[in-house]
């Protein structure tokens, strides 16, 4: 007991932070400020203890695995390198220099091992995976990730779920029977990692190796050999203690990995196409420099013409190639995201995602097509209940609220098959389409007469789609009735109220086997006269309130409705880097690239793009990452709200990291000074607050205290909207949903965030979501984001991730190439052009330079198409645009020829890209030009 309010006494030090290890307070630094050991997770550990671990232990915070760095003030270990820091230290800790106060802290470590998950201990806070009581922290402490409700509605029950008659939500109607659903807080568990016997048995053996070291010297093996610290081996190794079971210290090392690395490409192949490039900068400025220099007097104005034209396309090239001057490759590691966060036998850490699908007009967009999309989400290979899908209806149209019905209930056969036999893709229409051996590798005897059935129950279905269709080809007089013989809401496509109806739900929708299936949810905002809907860009972002209100998925996946999940395993490679403890909290998105089906041999209309998402997209990877391209993306929820990145405390870098993603090292002695100075500058490429604001306004304050959020609730409202419900689950990090109402006032909250004037007076669509002002809302969205300070990653699974439909003929390639070219242009001209926006940001040079080429290449179709017309001017007139040439002028004319080859073949080289999709794309370049 004396003991216990010892621990209780000291841990009032350090502003109420108790060390997780021995129970003493973490300690403050010279400035006044909490110690903190580790700068990811802020893992409550005193100095001592953090001594002991950098120098005995595993180098590593006992909670996120990060790789502890040295602090002012501690000495230096082995194998690391020395700085420049001050050996005085700048923590008010008492010393623990002495052998006694060594044994002490590994008897406190090894005596909290043993104890760690237990609920006797006193002081220390206790992390549920549930609800947070209040009444749980008599003492002060908060736990890290927790954030107090704005408002004080309880939220919790049910949502409702398919009925046999399709009832739907909406402001006069009615809602229908309900299903359980439950709202869980997907937080990460910060005592997960010690709750199982592998962390209490490796600490354990681990402090007794130590203790074991500083009385022999030498490291017992399991075998019963011994070794001596000399002999390669280094102090701290997790295999240093006595019987040590050797498969839980591989899978306890294995947890402590990243989970994706960086592949650069081979030095044999990215330098000489460096070299190249250099080479031909250096032959094209000797080209431009005769060029000017060497006017042709009878024929000035075609020169004058030819000139301003090669100049522009020397500016255009240039944009171009440097951005392509880092690419990297990525690995992701699946086996230690299961290690990590999903073990079997244990409840699933992995992080909920939200899946939107929009589609707009079932005449143009099949509903088939959509229907196979929904069947691939619903059966992706992740923990059903981190699963919700929402399609957003943008038509308002029956034929597709009906569709989704029976896709509903199709999956509750198609999923369980898939799932049983591990097949791929998981959108029957593409498997059943597939020409391969489809009994390779199947070994189950009931496979064949499984497959048949399944085949025979999906045509059946598509049967009924159809009808649908031939149905829906004519309107009634009268307009749409539904089922219960009510007419449909939606009969006048541009004033119509809200709708919304939940098909799958939780522990609502299982399969023919009982076992559960993801959420399906069907959503078609509010459309009234004299309201600017924002076309795509506004559905997304109602989609973003519907689920955030609903679900509240930590991250979200967008698809158009003909991209389908080819990879079922896509949301995990995802999460291979949004939950890497080191990557994940600056990542914004992950890209992964467009690939389709549907195209020729010969690709004659360039529809792979091969070029752009093999080469440039890598390029951009190795800076700040890749441009958002409007579907496969997996986007983390609070860079969308506007907030700014972590921070990271990095070196003083040079002139290549501020070119491709370095940042200067800000003192702890600067700190406040740099948030006050961040206060008063204005950019409109900076959020007004930032999540570390956030965060240590939570955790520095106590519970009574109104002013622990940053923001008072009406401004959060002013920004985000008139929605309390909505508000609250912005200020949750980790996702989950707030304490919740009644089902009704639920659904009835998610009506109202997609009505008409929600966004009235807001910043959605100019700092929030998807941005407006442009067709192209894709390429200015992720601007926004990179403009911020996020980075972006891409991910190319071996297997592609996604899958899609390509234009089948001439009309439609160009008119989709010009659509993209209008928005281009819309964003060049608009305030958000990358020319002059977001120079008070974090955005890099090389990035920007991509950027200002996405704008500005459309405007190279007037010198192309002049450049194209001069050769007959002066075939027709007599008059050249060219003067008389010596040898060593044409010498440097064929270098230049020569060095433009040779990039084209050393980058076809380092990306892989076949000749033939490289010549492809170039063709199109021109025909798409001109």
């Amino acid at each position: 007991m004396e003991g216990d309010a010892e621990a209780v006494k000291s841990g009032r030090r350090g502003g109420g932070q108790v060390c997780q290890i021995c129970g003493d307070g973490v300690g403050t630094t010279a400035e006044g400020d909490v110690f903190a050991a580790c700068y990811v997770c802020g893992f409550p550990v005193c100095r001592p203890c953090y001594e002991y671990e950098r120098k005995d232990g595993t180098q590593a915070c006992p909670q996120c695995k990060t790789k502890y760095k040295r602090h002012k003030g501690s000495p230096a270990i082995r194998g690391e390198e020395g700085d420049d820091t001050d050996d005085a230290s700048d923590f008010n800790y008492p010393a623990s220099g002495n052998d006694d106060q060594k044994q002490k802290i590994a008897d406190r470590m090894r005596s909290w091992r043993m104890n760690a998950g237990g609920s006797g201990d006193v002081g220390r806070p206790k992390y549920d995976s549930g609800e947070i009581g209040l009444s749980k922290y008599d003492s002060g402490e908060i736990p890290r990730g927790y954030i107090p409700s704005v408002t004080n509605s309880q939220i919790s029950g049910e949502i409702p779920g398919a009925s046999p008659d399709h009832h739907m939500m909406s402001p006069t109607g009615n809602i229908g029977k309900r299903a359980p659903f439950p709202y869980v807080n997907h937080s990460p568990n910060p005592s997960r990692e010690f709750s199982g016997s592998i962390g209490n048995v490796a600490w354990k053996e681990r402090v007794d190796g130590w203790k074991m070291k500083q009385d022999k010297g030498t490291i017992p093996m399991t075998n019963g050999t011994s070794i001596a610290p000399s002999e390669g081996r280094g102090v701290g190794d997790i295999d240093a203690s006595t019987d040590y079971n050797m498969e839980d210290a591989l899978l306890n090392d294995e947890t402590r990995q990243p989970l994706s690395r960086k592949v650069p490409i081979p030095s044999s192949r990215i330098n000489p196409y460096r070299m190249v490039i250099v080479l031909r900068l250096v032959v094209l400025s000797i080209f431009l420099h005769y060029r000017i220099t060497n006017p042709v007097r009878n024929a000035y104005p075609l020169w004058l013409l030819s000139v301003i034209c090669e100049i522009w396309f020397a500016l255009s090239w240039i944009l171009d190639q440097f951005p392509k001057w880092f690419p990297i490759n990525r690995e992701t590691y699946l086996d230690r995201l299961a290690l990590r966060y999903d073990r079997e036998g244990e409840p699933s850490q992995l992080a909920a995602v939200d899946i939107f699908v929009s589609t707009v007009d079932p005449l143009k967009e099949p509903p088939l097509v959509t229907a196979n999309t929904v069947l691939s989400i619903l059966a992706v290979d992740y923990p059903v209940d981190k699963v919700s899908c929402y399609v957003s209806d943008d038509g308002a149209a029956m034929l597709t609220f009906d569709a989704l019905a029976e896709t509903s209930e199709f999956a509750r056969k198609w999923v369980p098959f898939v799932k049983k036999y591990n097949i791929e893709p998981r959108a029957p229409e593409w498997y059943f389409s597939q020409k391969i051996d489809y009994l390779k590798d199947k070994v189950h005897p009931s496979f064949v007469k499984d497959r048949r059935a399944m085949k025979r129950e999906y045509e059946e279905f598509k049967v009924r789609i159809n009808g649908l269709v031939a149905k829906a080809q004519k309107v009634p007089e009268e307009g749409w009735i539904m089922q219960d013989g009510t007419p449909w809401p939606g009969n006048n496509t541009r004033d119509h109220p809200g709708m919304i109806q939940v098909f799958l739900g939780h522990s609502g929708g299982l399969d023919t086997e009982g076992n559960e299936l993801p959420r399906l949810v069907y959503v078609s905002r509010e459309k009234r006269p004299g309201f600017q809907h924002h076309k795509k860009a506004g559905a997304m972002n109602a989609l973003v309130r519907v689920s955030a209100v609903l679900t509240n998925g930590q991250y979200m996946l967008n698809l158009d409705c003909d991209h389908y999940i080819n990879n079922s395993k896509a949301l995990r490679e995802a999460m291979c880097f949004l939950m890497d403890p080191n990557l994940g909290r600056s990542v914004c998105y992950v890209q992964f690239p467009q690939r389709f089906d549907g195209i020729d041999r010969n690709d004659r209309y360039a529809n792979r793009n091969t070029v752009f998402f093999d080469i440039n997209l890598r390029g951009l990877d190795g800076i700040q990452g890749p441009v958002y391209v409007g579907t496969g993306c997996v986007f983390n929820r609070t860079a969308l709200y506007g907030y700014e990145p972590p921070i990271k405390q990095k070196k003083k870098g040079g002139f290549l990291s501020s070119l491709c993603g370095g940042r200067k090292k800000a003192s702890k002695s600067k700190k406040g000074s740099d948030k006050k100075k961040s206060q008063k500058h204005v950019d409109s490429s900076v959020p007004v607050f930032n999540l570390e604001d956030i965060e240590e306004g939570v955790e520095g304050a106590g519970f009574d205290d109104e002013k622990s959020l940053l923001m008072s609730q009406m401004s959060l409202e002013k920004r985000f909207g008139q929605s309390a419900a909505f508000v609250a689950s912005t200020l949750m990090e980790y996702g989950g949903v707030p304490q919740s109402a009644t089902p009704e006032s639920l659904l009835k909250e998610a009506i109202h965030v997609i009505s008409c004037g929600y966004e009235d007076k807001t910043e959605w669509g100019t700092e929030i979501g998807w941005i407006y002002g442009s067709v192209t809302e894709d390429i200015l969205t992720g601007f926004k984001m990179h403009a911020r300070g996020w980075r972006s990653i891409y991910c190319m699974p071996k297997r592609p991730a996604f899958k899609g439909s390509a234009p089948i003929n001439l009309s439609d390639r160009l008119n989709q190439v010009l659509r993209w070219a209008l928005g281009s242009v819309e964003i060049l001209f608009s305030r958000h052009c990358p020319l002059w926006y977001g120079y008070g940001g974090r955005l890099k040079f090389l990035e920007r330079f991509a950027y200002i080429n996405t704008t500005i290449y459309p405007l190279t179709s007037i010198p192309l198409l002049i450049y194209c017309v001069l050769p007959a001017i002066c075939l027709l007139t007599g008059k050249f645009i060219m003067p008389s040439i010596s040898n060593m002028t044409s010498i440097w004319f064929i270098s230049l020829f020569l060095s433009i080859f040779a990039t084209g073949i050393l980058e076809m080289r380092w990306s892989g890209v076949g000749i033939d999709e490289w010549w492809r794309n170039e063709q199109f370049w021109v025909i798409g030009g001109l």
